[in-house]
C-alpha cells in the first residue's frame, strides 16, 4: 500500500508539472484541451496556469524528497480543491461536460484518494 501510494504521488507529481510546463511553452495548444468553450486569447494568464500547475508537481516531489508523507497526504487532500475547481470553472462556463467530469473530476478523485493513501501509510517507509 505504502509504495503504491508512493508511486500515485510520483505520477500525478510528474503528470501535473508536465502539464504545466506545456502551459509555459505552447499554451494555445494545451488550453485547447481543457475543456471550455473557447480557448482565452491570453498567453498570460495560460502561463499563470503554467505556474500553477508546474509548482503543484514540484511540491510534491519537495515533499517525497524531505520524507515528509504525512505532510503530503495532507497537501494532496488540500490540492484536490485545484482539480474541483477546475470542473466547476468548465462546467460553470458551459464547457464540455465529459471533461469537467471525467478529467477534472476525475483527477480530483485521484488527487484525494493518493491524500488518502499516503496518510494511512505514513507512518511506513516506501
Amino acid at each position: 500500500m505504502t509504495r503504491l501510494a508512493t508511486a500515485l504521488a510520483v505520477l500525478g507529481g510528474l503528470f501535473i508539472a508536465y502539464i504545466g510546463v506545456n502551459y509555459l511553452l505552447d499554451p494555445q495548444a494545451i488550453a485547447a484541451g481543457f475543456g471550455l468553450p473557447a480557448v482565452p486569447s491570453d498567453n498570460a494568464f495560460l502561463h499563470v496556469k503554467g505556474v500553477r500547475d508546474l509548482a503543484s508537481g514540484l511540491i510534491v516531489f519537495t515533499l517525497l524528497a524531505a520524507r515528509q508523507r504525512r505532510a503530503l497526504g495532507w497537501t494532496m487532500l488540500a490540492m484536490s480543491f485545484i482539480p474541483f475547481g477546475d470542473a466547476a470553472i468548465v462546467l460553470g462556463h458551459d464547457g464540455t461536460p465529459a471533461l469537467a467530469y471525467l478529467m477534472h473530476g476525475g483527477t480530483a478523485v485521484l488527487v484525494a484518494l493518493t491524500g488518502v493513501l499516503l496518510l494511512r501509510t505514513a507512518h511506513a517507509r516506501p
